[in-house]
């Protein structure tokens, strides 16, 4: 059996599930036209779009959304088995009217909403690393009670426990597997010595006039969000600063967008979110970012968060981000940006 084969055997069986769900949570035959949509199954029903999420889903909101406008729906019921409470957070903060149901057996519950996610603090032993980072030419980044050091927007080191001695110390390398081969090739090196050296070659790597390399292409979100850091004024802010994204990054190789918070001449603040390539869920995306800059900004002095901009290289800036970007409640807007 082919590829093609097994897709197509595949999509027909998600979409006599998604039938079958819908009918039986209706009690009644389901007189739907079923549409193509890749990361799972979507049917019309009158005015509402059934959509059942099975790869990723935690990542499938906005291409639901998507589908459903682009096929007349005016209302989504958005299927998943899993990470539900996250669909749910994210849907809440658009216009277009989004019930999310978990997927149990042949069941169909109401999601409960889960709240925004309590970033831990960073333990103060990995603090104590920080001065290492900062010597080598690396920058600092605490992230949900991570320290690691990037360069130019790519994680080159992280400050991490020994598995075996309890010992906390710091990895030199780009990801898991990359430190893990750097300890073994490079382990009678200095750490700060071996930092200094890997920040180096990143660094010449990641210029905009650079050669093409992998490590140009890791992390372009956060490349482009140091390239706004360096000359906020390019987007008509006059301070930038980087903020945790509102949940814990997989790893350095997936595409993420990234968050920081910029601050106008007036004093107004804009919650800025970068991204790179055609990403249908970057406006869930954003929407959960908002959500977790607002927890954090609580209190006497509390300023809130004004404006949301969408940042993006102008190839990227398609139509369907821009209808997506104005079903968010408060719409938000796309910010073309050539670096």
């Amino acid at each position: 059996m082919t590829d093609v084969d097994q897709s197509d055997r595949r999509g027909l069986l998600r979409a006599v599930k998604l039938r079958a769900l819908v009918r039986d949570h209706l009690g009644r035959d389901v007189d739907a036209q079923l549409g193509a949509f890749p990361p799972g199954a979507a049917l019309v029903e009158s005015d509402t779009a059934w959509v059942l999420l099975e790869d990723a889903p935690d990542h499938g909101l906005g291409a639901a959304v998507a589908w459903a406008v682009r096929h007349g729906a005016t209302r989504v019921q958005v299927l998943a088995g899993r990470d539900t409470g996250l669909l749910a957070r994210r849907a809440a903060g658009l216009r277009i009217p989004v019930t999310v149901w978990h997927v149990e057996g042949r069941s169909l519950l109401p999601a409960v909403v889960e709240p925004p996610v309590i970033a831990p603090a960073a333990r103060p032993e990995h603090l104590t690393l920080i001065p290492t980072i900062v010597v080598a030419g690396a920058t600092p980044v605490v992230e949900h009670g991570v320290v690691t050091g990037e360069v130019r927007g790519l994680e080159v080191c992280r400050v991490v426990d020994d598995p075996h001695g309890g010992a906390v110390r710091l990895e030199v390398g780009v990801g898991a597997h990359d430190r893990e081969a750097f300890a073994i090739i490079h382990g009678d090196v200095p750490t700060p010595d071996a930092l200094a050296g890997v920040v180096q070659a990143v660094a010449d790597h990641r210029r905009p006039d650079a050669p093409a390399h992998p490590l140009h292409r890791l992390a372009p979100e956060r490349l482009l969000r140091w390239q706004v850091e360096q000359d906020p004024s390019a987007l008509g802010l006059a301070t930038l600063v980087p903020i945790p994204p509102p949940v814990p990054r997989p790893n350095v190789k997936d595409r993420v967008p990234c968050s920081a918070i910029g601050r106008r001449d007036d004093g107004r603040r804009v919650l800025v979110v970068c991204s790179v390539g055609v990403d249908l869920d970057l406006v869930p995306y954003a929407i959960d970012a908002r959500l977790s800059a607002l927890q954090e900004d609580t209190g006497p002095g509390a300023e809130g968060v004004g404006e949301v901009w969408l940042v993006m290289p102008p190839r990227d800036l398609v139509p369907v981000t821009v209808e997506l970007a104005a079903l968010a409640e408060p719409a938000m807007s796309p910010v073309p940006f050539a670096a």
